[in-house]
Formats: C-alpha cells, sequence, structure tokens
C-alpha cells in the first residue's frame, strides 16, 4: 500500500471522531487506532433493564477487538432490524452518493432488479470514488442510508431479497 495513501487516512482518522479505522485493497490492509490495544475504555452509562438487549445475556463472552466493540459491548447481530435479503455493507469508510452525479437519477430504488456486478453506488474515501457492485442478484429491498451521507466500515448499506 502507498505510503501517501496511509497518510491520507492518518489525517482522515485525525480530522474525524473515529476511535478506528480499517482499509483493506487485495490481499493488503491497513488498521489505524486512536487508542492502543490494552488499554482500558471506559464502559457507557447505565442502561434502563428495559432497554438492555436479553440476547445478549445468553451468548458467550466474545474477545472484543475494537475500542468501539468494547465501549457498546459488541458489534450489532447480523440481520437486526433488517429486512430478509442478503445484506450490502460499506467496504470502507466514507460518503455514499446514490447517484453518478447530483443531476443524475440515482443508480438504483427499491423494487429494481439488480444483476451480480450492478453498480449500486458510490463511495467517496479521500477524493477518490468507489463504486459499489452488487454481489448477489435480485431485487432491491431496501436503500438503508441517504446520497451525502457519511458512512462506516461494515455498515449495511442496502439488502437484496
Amino acid at each position: 500500500m502507498d505510503l501517501r495513501k496511509i497518510k491520507k487516512l492518518i489525517d482522515l482518522l485525525e480530522e474525524s471522531n473515529l476511535a478506528e479505522i480499517e482499509i483493506k485493497e487485495g490481499e493488503e490492509s491497513v488498521r489505524l487506532s486512536r487508542i492502543p490495544h490494552g488499554v482500558a475504555v471506559a464502559a457507557p452509562a447505565a442502561v434502563p433493564a428495559a432497554a438492555a438487549d436479553v440476547r445478549s445475556l445468553a451468548a458467550p463472552a466474545m474477545p472484543m477487538n475494537s475500542p468501539v466493540e468494547a465501549a457498546t459491548g459488541g458489534t450489532p447481530r447480523p440481520g437486526a432490524d433488517l429486512p430478509p435479503g442478503q445484506v450490502v455493507r460499506a467496504p470502507m469508510v466514507g460518503t455514499y452518493y446514490a447517484a453518478p452525479a447530483p443531476d443524475k437519477p440515482p443508480f438504483l430504488t427499491v423494487g429494481q432488479q439488480v444483476k451480480v456486478g450492478d453498480t449500486l453506488g458510490i463511495i467517496e474515501a479521500m477524493k477518490m470514488f468507489n463504486p459499489i457492485e452488487a454481489d448477489t442478484a435480485g431485487t432491491v429491498v431496501a436503500i438503508l442510508c441517504e446520497s451525502g451521507q457519511p458512512i462506516e466500515f461494515d455498515q449495511p448499506l442496502f439488502v437484496i431479497g
């Protein structure tokens, strides 16, 4: 991975309120974190018993891989509050755009048929526009983000049924 890209990632991390960022390009990956591993993270404020996630009481303890997971009690369960279907997740941190330009129609709408390889949207990261391509064919069941919205790594973006 190019050293200039890594420096831009460091700048992006410093300018944002993110605690950690991870980027993968092919077989190479880079993970940057504001909080070194092994540092204790303050627990969130007490949650009323009615709002507690009962499922977490039955699940075995899992090691936390990031400060965010440690602070929130883990990552959300896959498929939680999502319609049934194949979830397309963000491959990187950046800004999501639904259309190739502001005056152009969006790449897709709910109910539209997509094929493997169709462009679903664009993520802008470090002034580069990266297409998000469908990895499965089907009908778009849900679009879970808005154009111009900042997105996190592994955030659910679409559901294809």
